[in-house]
C-alpha cells in the first residue's frame, strides 16, 4: 500500500492559502501532505505551516511559492513521515500536541508542543482520538474555513463506501469521531490520505460520519474483493 523509492511529486488541493501534494501518486495509501500560508505582517510575507509531509523532489519549490516555512506539524502519532527531514532543512521545529506521547522521542529534530491552538496560525486544534486500544493519537485543525483531518477521514479508495466523497477510516467505521468533527461547517477538508474536498465540504463530512456504520459492510466487502482480486 505504501510506495518507496524515488518520489514523483503530484500537486493536489491548491487553494488561495495553500497547496497539497502526494509524493507517490501510484500508491494505494495515497499519503497526502499539506502546506498552509498564514499572514505575518511583521515579516512582510507569509509563514508556511507544513502538515504531515512526505518528502519529494520539488517540495521546497512548492513551499517557497507560499512564503517561508515556520513549522512542520505531526497530526497523528503514526505520521512522523518526513517531518524531521523537512523541519531540519528549513531550520524550524516539529510541532506536536502537548498530550501526544511517544511521538517526540522518535523525531530527530527540535520539537515544540502546542495546546488548544497551533501557535499563531489561527488554527484551533481538535482532539479527534486519543486511545490505547488500538494505539491512536490524532489531532485535527480548524481555522473557520479549512479543516485538516490527518487520518480519521480520507478520500483514498479504501476509505470510501458507496457514493461517499469522504469516508471514515475502516478501523473507525463502527465508532466514527462524530463528536469531534460534526457541526464545524468547513469550506474545505484536507485529509492525510487522498485528495481533499473543496465543494460542499461540510456536507461531505456530515455524510461520512452519519453513514459510517451503515456503509461499513459494503466497504469491508469491497476491500476483501480488491484484496483477493475478484
Amino acid at each position: 500500500m505504501k510506495a518507496d523509492g524515488e518520489a514523483d511529486l503530484h500537486e493536489i488541493d491548491r487553494h488561495e492559502r495553500g497547496v497539497g501534494w502526494i509524493a507517490y501518486p501510484n500508491e494505494t495509501m495515497e499519503r497526502a501532505s499539506h502546506a498552509v500560508a498564514v499572514s505575518n505582517d511583521e515579516a512582510g510575507e507569509s509563514d508556511v505551516w507544513v502538515f504531515d509531509p512526505v518528502d519529494a523532489p520539488g517540495v521546497d519549490d512548492l513551499l517557497a511559492e507560499l512564503g517561508t516555512v515556520a513549522g512542520v506539524v505531526v497530526g497523528l502519532d503514526r505520521h512522523k513521515r518526513d517531518a524531521a527531514t523537512i523541519a531540519n532543512r528549513h531550520d524550524v521545529p516539529v510541532y506536536v500536541a502537548d498530550w501526544m506521547t511517544g511521538v517526540a522521542d522518535d523525531l530527530d529534530a527540535p520539537v515544540e508542543r502546542f495546546g488548544s491552538r497551533l501557535a499563531n496560525t489561527g488554527f484551533e486544534t481538535v482532539r479527534i482520538r486519543d486511545s490505547t486500544v488500538p494505539p491512536w493519537q490524532e489531532v485535527g485543525f480548524f481555522d473557520g474555513e479549512t479543516l485538516i483531518v490527518p487520518e480519521s477521514l480520507g478520500s483514498a479508495s479504501y476509505f470510501r463506501g458507496d457514493r461517499e466523497r469522504l469516508g471514515v477510516h475502516p478501523m473507525l467505521r463502527l465508532t466514527p469521531p462524530t463528536t469531534a468533527l460534526s457541526g464545524r461547517n468547513p469550506d474545505r477538508v484536507l485529509v492525510g490520505h487522498g485528495v481533499g474536498v473543496h465543494e460542499r465540504a461540510a456536507i461531505a463530512v456530515e455524510d461520512a460520519l452519519s453513514g459510517s456504520r451503515c456503509k461499513a459492510p459494503g466497504l469491508y466487502a469491497k476491500t476483501l474483493r480488491d484484496a483477493i482480486g475478484i
